[in-house]
């Protein structure tokens, strides 16, 4: 079957595409070095601060699906031009808020904005790019920006502070925007379903209630240990989704089709990018820790080396788009994943007096196997819906990225948290109570209270915390492999008979557009 293949100017509307994708994955990460400075300048309570840094991913998280069916209603290419004005004037306010009040209103605005700008983008690939080939490659270009923005993020943030103010981490994103605004009209093409029926408000009510607690709950668990409150609202959440999913079944004009999860590629796809980002978010946090932390390095000198990582993705992404040409998706799938497991086994490895060769080269080759998987997960997402549904369809790889990224977070930062702990006991026993409690709990904590220590007590402690640290990260390792280990089996024997996706019928109707499967 032939298909109409993209022509230059599809592909110079990719790069309009990607560069908001990029911006909006970088103000995940964009505070990490601004925190200290807004805080001088704003002095917000520790709760303020809190939600300063946390309230984009939250918000951005939470309205994903929402965003993503109201493009198929009013039109992509509309939503994206508003979603693109939305995020450059909340830069604008960011930039210049004059309290921690106004600041946390600008950072949910961006998340907003954000929420539309994911899924109205690979929406519209999935308009622009018709032939298969085409299309993964231009999604593989969407997951290198995607990474590569929340890598660039932290250095991006070090340098400008080096010479302005903390706004000026807000104002690089409004040139960005402002080229979005005047090019997306010429370039982009509108797309939007020709019958798109009632807007079903219930669902997406009910689709932020269930994301908010969830990924609330879980951060909170993740930082603070076991509470029952922050557990009973992860529970609520787990239940709001449960309603959500009814809603659904029975809706006339549900968000979400969820005949499409009888499709294959389509379900086992959503599985994986859990699994990946479960294992990869989770521990890549332990990595930049121990640059800092055990190494000894500046924050901007521990981002710097963690640029190969994103480097790595964005080389084996576009490896994934060409394999895939010829062999099927599953096969290059479990292939990445197993590579995500040998840069796990690298991490079992590392020491308090490893090189910083050991913990570099583990990230970048744990990075790149994700990153070989990841576009072909997005692809089969994306193009198992037919095009009137493709806006909805497109917020799920990024809804499940932001769980799986969540429940790594918690779940293997927890083991290490627990490992440190345990191993840390014996060396904090002849502490004051209050010196005992904050070396316990955390590697910084730790460093904080062997500065106000006699030398030989404080090198001592400091020891201790950091073999503590690593013999944590060691079992994260070995706990984050497994879970690759098993995404990349699944992978094989789920996937091995999808092949080439089929795009949907361009018109709309009933037909559920499955992937080309070979003989069985």
């Amino acid at each position: 079957m032939s298909h109409e293949r993209a022509t230059r100017k599809e592909w110079v509307g990719l790069a309009v595409l990607v560069l908001p994708v990029l911006l909006l994955s970088m103000d995940m990460t964009v505070l990490y070095f601004a925190v200290p400075f807004l805080s001088a300048s704003l002095e917000p309570t520790a709760t303020q601060q809190l939600w300063i840094v946390d309230i984009y991913a939250f918000m951005l998280a939470g309205l994903l699906i929402t965003m993503g069916t109201l493009g198929d209603h009013i039109g992509r290419r509309k939503l994206l031009l508003i979603g693109g004005f939305a995020f450059g004037a909340a830069s604008l306010a960011a930039a210049y808020a004059s309290n921690a009040e106004l600041l946390i209103l600008a950072r949910a605005v961006l998340g907003m904005a954000g929420a539309v700008l994911a899924p109205s983008t690979l929406s519209l690939i999935r308009t622009m790019f018709r032939d298969p080939g085409q299309r993964r490659t231009a999604i593989a270009v969407w997951t290198a920006g995607l990474s590569g923005g929340a890598a660039l993020g932290p250095i991006v943030s070090g340098l400008l502070l080096e010479e302005f103010w903390w706004g000026s981490v807000f104002l690089i994103n409004i040139p960005v925007m402002a080229l979005l605004l005047v090019l997306g009209p010429i370039l982009l093409p509108e797309h939007r379903a020709p019958e798109p029926g009632r807007f079903d408000v219930i669902g997406a009510v009910l689709s932020l209630a269930a994301l908010l607690p969830i990924i609330y709950g879980i951060k909170e668990l993740a930082e603070d240990g076991f509470a029952w409150s922050y557990a009973a609202i992860t529970a609520a959440g787990v239940v709001l989704g449960v309603l959500f999913f009814l809603r659904q079944r029975t809706a006339p004009n549900p968000l979400i089709d969820l005949e499409l999860f009888r499709n294959r590629g389509f379900s086992a796809s959503i599985a994986v990018n859990l699994v990946a980002l479960f294992a990869m978010v989770g521990f890549l946090l332990f990595s930049t820790q121990w640059i800092q932390l055990v190494y000894g390095l500046s924050p901007l000198e521990a981002a710097l080396w963690t640029l190969p990582a994103p480097v790595a993705v964005g080389v084996t992404t576009s490896i994934a788009a060409i394999l895939a040409k010829t062999i099927r998706p599953g096969y290059i799938i479990g292939a990445g994943l197993l590579i995500a497991t040998v840069g796990f086994g690298i991490m079992t490895q590392l020491r308090v007096d490893s090189g910083l060769a050991t913990v570099v080269v583990g990230a970048t080759v744990l990075s790149a196997g994700v990153g070989m998987a990841i576009p072909l997960t997005a692809d089969m997402i994306v193009s198992a819906a037919p095009p009137e549904r493709a806006g909805a369809v497109s917020a799920l790889p990024e809804t499940s990225n932001q769980l799986g990224g969540a429940l790594g977070v918690a779940i293997l930062g927890s083991i290490g948290a627990a490992v440190y702990t345990r191993d840390i006991t014996d060396a904090t026993a002849d502490l004051p109570p209050d010196a005992v409690e904050a070396a316990e709990g955390s590697l910084g904590g730790a460093t904080e209270v062997a500065q106000h220590l006699p030398g030989g007590v404080a090198e001592a402690l400091l020891h201790n915390a950091q073999e503590a640290f690593t013999h944590g990260m060691n079992i994260s390792a070995v706990v984050g492999g497994a879970v690759m280990l098993a995404g990349a089996v699944g992978a094989v024997v789920f996937m091995r008979r999808v092949g080439g996706t089929t795009p949907a019928p361009d018109a709309a109707g009933p037909e559920r557009v499955k992937a080309a499967t070979g003989p069985e």
